[in-house]
């Protein structure tokens, strides 16, 4: 019963008894307790049939009271019970202690599915990959002298990146600083974009690989020695520098502030290649000539051994890309756009376009795993390197079969072939070649397509 309410009910029994003293409500000697004249007087008839009008006015006002009390105790239990159900997560909930509790006691009383699945949706992938991860960064966040552990960290990096957070939101619901949540971001993407950059995205120059790289894209596509398909993507940024001249430069073909993002997949949408290094306002073509795979390509850096012949010309493994790239000897482009050119041609570029759409997947399922890259909020110095270290994510998350979420799709692209360079003018004519061969082969072979 509420205190308050027995105080006055204590407090009415005094001012009766005041009011009046030939009625008790208790006895007062043991013998009277089993006197029928005394029971009579502890029943509550006995104290409506008092000659006293007291009695009356103590049960009104008691009743009274009651009623007050029951509605007072019923309105303090109602928000406190409905606010527990409508508010946030506290703080608390994403502390080192709750963190690890989660992570060792809770985490393997589950089954490994619905564990992973848990995982999954705080962190972007299952709990082995995210061990994997902590594993292969720990020696490296050890060197930082960071407070928290470095799972904990990787944890809270992995948070962000995955739900598409801002460093205020993040260290809202974690109780650190802002600045302190953005320190151990570009910590950790660093990390992930430079120490395990070389271990999980890499060029297939081993045979083992490149064969089955082109076996796989020959049953997609029946063109053979295809090992890869690059696009560029537009990462839209949330906040640019003031200066007006140089927003402009970063300004995408869809109208919105960005950095370009250049990568090459494989047929299991793995990428081989990533390139940050060019401002939204940038054409696929510029970026691709100024990243490092281009000249390792052009200067020979690079070479595939896997080398066939179709009809007469010998046919190095090639990347396939759009019209919005320059045709090379290694990089094949379709004949046109628009299918006006002979069945031939057209029947390749058909092939040629599907080969292309695992690195449009890929891209898709980069965006949709790692929602920040959808509207990235870190700072434009910071921006290469978090896109970076979504594409390792990326590939760990591939290379374990995690599941793959409903890609994003770009807008489609439209503008002109660019101009071949001086320098490029042996590459592109060999490039015409080969391509013509194999438009011919493969209509020869599938004429009815």
């Amino acid at each position: 019963m509420d205190q308050s309410f027995l105080l006055m009910l204590s407090t009415l029994l005094h001012l009766h008894n005041y009011l009046d003293p030939t009625i008790t409500l208790l006895p007062s000697t043991p013998s009277s307790a089993s006197s029928p004249s005394s029971a009579s007087f502890n029943s509550p008839t006995s104290l409506l049939s008092s000659s006293s009008a007291a009695p009356l006015l103590f049960f009104t006002i008691a009743s009274v009271l009651s009623f007050i009390a029951s509605s007072r105790s019923n309105a303090s239990s109602s928000p406190s019970r409905t606010s527990s159900t409508t508010l946030p997560p506290s703080s608390s909930d994403y502390s080192v202690s709750a963190f690890r509790a989660f992570s060792t006691d809770h985490i393997w009383s589950l089954e490994a599915p619905f564990r992973d699945a848990q995982w999954r949706s705080l962190y972007g992938l299952s709990h082995p990959v995210f061990t994997t991860i902590v594993d292969k960064l720990k020696p490296h966040i050890a060197l930082s002298n960071l407070s928290l552990p470095s799972d904990y960290a990787v944890a809270m990096v992995l948070s962000r990146l995955c739900h598409g957070l801002s460093a205020k939101t993040v260290a809202a619901r974690f109780s650190l600083e802002p600045y302190l949540v953005s320190k151990i971001t570009n910590m950790v993407t660093r990390l992930l974009a430079t120490k395990l950059y070389a271990e999980f995205i890499k060029i297939p120059v081993s045979r083992r690989r490149l064969i089955e790289t082109t076996q796989a894209f020959e049953e997609l596509t029946s063109l053979p020695n295809m090992c890869g398909a690059i696009d560029g993507s537009p990462i839209k940024l949330r906040r640019l520098p003031p200066d007006q001249n140089f927003s402009t430069n970063y300004n995408c073909r869809f109208g919105y502030p960005s950095v370009l993002l250049q990568v090459v997949a494989d047929n299991k949408k793995i990428f081989w290649d990533v390139c940050v290094k060019a401002p939204g306002g940038s054409d696929d073509a510029s970026h691709f000539r100024d990243s490092l795979m281009y000249h390792r390509l052009t200067s020979g850096d690079v070479v595939w051994d896997n080398v066939i012949n179709v009809r007469g010309h010998h046919v190095r493994p090639y990347i396939v890309g759009d019209w919005g790239y320059p045709l090379l000897s290694f990089l094949l482009t379709p004949f046109s756009p628009n299918g006006i050119g002979t069945p031939a041609q057209n029947l390749f570029d058909g092939m040629l376009m599907k080969g292309r759409s695992v690195v449009v997947d890929a891209i898709g399922l980069l965006k949709a795993r790692w929602k920040i890259l959808q509207d990235l909020n870190v700072g434009l110095s910071h921006a290469p390197q978090t896109i970076v270290a979504c594409c390792v994510l990326h590939n760990l998350c591939q290379i374990a079969k995690e599941p793959e979420p409903e890609p994003l799709k770009d807008p489609n692209e439209t503008g002109p072939a660019p101009n071949i360079l001086d320098t490029e003018k042996s590459l592109c004519y060999y490039g015409e070649s080969v391509r013509q061969a194999l438009a011919d082969d493969l209509h020869q072979r599938l004429p009815s397509r």
